[in-house]
């Protein structure tokens, strides 16, 4: 059975750092696309980033220059670094894979982790 785990969700200060991470199980997910989308309360849930398995990488106009995604394919893991996280940052946080980027670009990714949510303070 697959499953995406995400951790280290929170409490963080606007400007300061927070670490999200995602563990897959089930499968090797060395060949997926991963990514990460988050939903605000009231809002849609929105693409945040991407790690394509060739190692190219995609952001959100929102998040670029804040936020890494990074995959590390042994341990089946990706993550997620956010720095200078404003409040407007404040959402549940999920983790996404599908064998096909295109799914994960378009925001429709068979497999989805639970979520972790991510409160900004200001």
């Amino acid at each position: 059975q697959v499953q995406l785990v995400e951790s280290g969700g929170g409490l963080v200060q606007a400007g300061g750092s927070l670490r999200l991470s995602c563990a897959a199980s089930g499968r090797t997910f060395s060949g997926y696309a991963m990514g990460w989308f988050r939903q605000a309360p009231g809002k849609e849930r929105e693409f945040v980033a991407a790690s394509w398995s060739g190692g190219s990488r995609y952001y959100a106009d929102s998040v670029k220059g804040r936020f890494t995604i990074s995959r590390d394919s042994a341990k089946n893991t990706v993550t997620l670094q956010m720095n200078s996280p404003k409040p407007e940052d404040t959402a549940v946080y999920y983790c996404a894979a599908d064998a096909k980027p295109t799914a994960v670009a378009n925001g429709n990714p068979r497999y989805w982790g639970q979520g972790t949510q991510v409160t900004v303070t200001s």
